[in-house]
This record gives structure tokens, sequence and C-alpha cells, in this order.
């Protein structure tokens, strides 16, 4: 019988921290602790626009399987078993461009990111995949997830020009902890794709309610393989008024330089606010790939459904749902773990999760979460004994 011990007693604590804390008053707000030190505010920063910042996001999970690999399935980043994880070490440094004038304007953004999560984000035969072996620090590795150039020409309304290599624009959950409601991700975020793209991509605002995006890309999850193989990445955004939005994001061309070999996947997202504390997202997703090598040269899909829901409690603490229904209509996507193994098979996936957000300081959140998730085909979890698992998890951010 595994030992336990340190994971109750992670998660009592946590949840006596909640239960004070729901309705108590804090006096910090600082939004990172490197405010503190003043660096941003510097003569030489503020000279050159810069900014530096970042996180640490370390998480645990306990899985009712008690899985014999010590894998949550095809879970992603709370990925591992009773076992505390470093997810995100990250840092990057900025300088923002200038969007609400009549100059033109140059910034850009680096990242950098250690961590559990960094497997997970790096582009495919980039050198950053090679900068650590597995055999050193096993499940932890280094990533280069953004490096980019932006342009504001005060053309029209303005225009935005971003040239580099940049998180995508596709689907509600991101790769940055800080970004998203839950510790652990969807089904269509983990397994549908993209994360990261290469090239150039644009965004204009028609009108103070809508706006557009265009570019091209070398692909998914590349920076100089495949680099023929361009894409358009593109879509809309359009605010219908105070509480209600909608968009529409796709990403399509060949996946193969070698051939004509098209992929695509678009995403629609819908957002409405039934009151100012309470917030919903729906969400759908649909891609498909032609002269798929498992497939014999066959067309894949796959694509899922999306439904968020959170409430605002007050300023500190938040609660939400998220139910999934993700659907590897070929078996082409999934595997028994984020880390590769065995594809699961022509299968439907399912997920319920419920959480807290626990803010008591502006650079401190809290993340518990209890998640079932269940297949209707594949023997996905525990180590591809079981079609269904119960977990529970908790992380913290600390924000610099």
């Amino acid at each position: 019988m595994k030992t336990l011990t340190f994971t109750k007693c992670l998660v009592g604590g946590l949840l006596v921290m909640l239960a004070k804390g729901a309705h108590a008053e804090f006096t910090s707000q600082s939004e990172g602790l490197l405010e503190a030190t003043g660096i941003n505010e510097t003569e030489f920063m503020q000279n050159l626009r810069l900014s530096v910042g970042g996180w640490v996001s370390a998480g645990v999970t306990y899985n009712a399987n008690d899985p014999a690999d010590k894998f949550n399935g095809p879970n992603a980043y709370s990925e591992r078993d009773s076992e505390l994880q470093m997810n995100q070490l990250y840092l990057f440094l900025e300088r923002k461009v200038n969007k609400q004038g009549n100059d033109w304007d140059i910034g850009g953004r680096a990242d950098f990111m250690f961590g559990t999560d960094a497997y997970k984000t790096q582009a495919f035969d980039h050198w950053d995949a090679n900068l650590i072996s597995s055999k050193d620090l096993r499940l932890y590795d280094v990533a280069f997830p953004q490096a980019y150039a932006e342009i504001f020409a005060p053309l029209g309304d303005g225009l935005s020009i971003k040239a580099g290599h940049f998180y995508t624009i596709i689907g509600k959950e991101g790769v940055t902890a800080p970004g998203n409601f839950f510790y652990s991700r969807n089904y269509s975020y983990t397994w549908a794709g993209p994360f990261t793209h290469t090239g150039v991509l644009l965004n204009y605002p028609v009108t103070s309610n809508f706006s557009i995006d265009a570019g091209a890309v070398m692909g998914w999850d590349n920076v100089d393989n495949e680099a023929g193989a361009w894409n358009f990445i593109g879509g809309a955004t359009l605010i219908i008024d105070d509480s209600t939005s909608t968009s529409l994001h796709a990403i399509t061309g060949d996946w193969d330089e070698s051939v004509a070999a098209n992929r695509t996947r678009y995403t629609l997202l819908i957002n409405h606010d039934f009151t100012p504390n309470l917030h919903y997202t729906f969400q759908h997703d649909y891609a498909f790939q032609d002269q798929h090598p498992l497939l014999g040269g066959g067309t894949a899909h796959w694509y899922g459904i999306n439904n968020f829901l959170t409430y605002d409690i007050n300023n500190q603490l938040s609660a939400g749902l998220r139910a999934e229904w993700f659907r590897d209509h070929d078996g082409v996507r999934v595997t028994q773990n984020v880390r590769g193994g065995p594809l699961n098979g022509s299968s439907g996936y399912y997920e319920m999760t419920a959480g807290l957000n626990w803010k008591p300081m502006g650079w401190l959140v809290v993340r518990p979460e209890v998640r079932y998730d269940w297949a209707d085909k594949a023997r996905a979890f525990d180590a591809g004994n079981k079609n269904d698992q119960f977990t529970f998890a908790t992380d913290v951010i600390v924000k610099f």
C-alpha cells in the first residue's frame, strides 16, 4: 500500500486554509514578488520599457486507482500520482508595445520554462528538446516556448504584427499556469493540438467590437522541421455586448512538406456572463488530418465539446466547473500517458472537474480540484487496466 501521509497533510492543510480564508480580508494586493524589489521600476528598465516576471507552480495529485506506472493516464500537467511536481519555473523578459498611440512601436518577448510541463511545450526536433537528458532529471526538462518580436503599425485603427515563435491563439486553455482556472488541463488542449507556432501573425481591430487575426506559420509546434509546410492561421473575435462575446479561429495547411497532405483544426468559443460574478464558456473543436501514416494514408478525425462555468465568490475565492467530451475518432491522438506509450484506439473521453481558486494575495494562487475521467471504449487509465479514474489534485502558484 502506498504512503499518502504527505498528500493527505497537504490537502488537509489547504482545505483548512480555504475554510478559514474564504471570508477573510487580505491587505497585500501585489501582482508579483518582483514588484517588491523595484527591478521593473529602475531607470534602466523604464527607459527601455522592459519588464521581467514569472512564477513557480507546483502541485500534487492523488489517483484512487493507484496506477502501477504512477501516470494519471492521458491527463496532462497533473500527470503523476502522489508525486510532488514542480510543473513550471517560468521566466519572461518583455517589452510591451504601445498600441494606443499614432506612432510606430516595436517590442517583443522571450520566455523560459523549467519543470515537468516543459516536455509538452517543446517544438518538435528543436534544440531545446536535447538540452537536458531524461536520465539526468527524469521528468524535468527545459523549453523556450516563446521568442518573438512585435510591431505596432498605425495603419487605420492600428495593425499589430507578431513575428517569431509564439503560443497558439486556438482554444481556451493554454500553457501558462496563471492563465488557466484549473490545475489539470482538458483533453482538447492536451490532444487536439497545437501548442506553439513559428511564423508571422497579424491582428487588426476592424471596429471596437470586432477584430481579425491572420498569419502564416510553419505548422504545429515547429521551429525548423518541415520548414516548407506553411499553414494559414487566423480567425475573428466579436464582442456582442457587455456580457457576451464569441470567436472562431483555425489553422490549416500541409503537415508534410513533401506531400500535399492537409491538416486542419478550428475552435469556436462563446463566452457569456450570466451575472457579473457568474461566467460561462462553450468550446467546440474539430480537426482532421489527411494521409495519416497510422491509417495507411486515410483521413483521421478528432473533435470535442467543453463547458466551463466559474463563479466569483469574493475577491479572493472563485469556484469552477468543467465538463468535456473529446472524441479521438480514429485512435491516432490519445496515448496512455502524455509521455507516450501505446495509443488507446478509437474512443470517446469524458471528464468532469470541480475546483477552487484561492488568491489570498496578488502573487499567490492555490487551486484544489476534484476530477473524474472515463472512456467509452479505451482502457486508458491505470496503466491500461481501467476505463475510468478519480483524482484529487492541488497546486500552488507563486508569481514573481
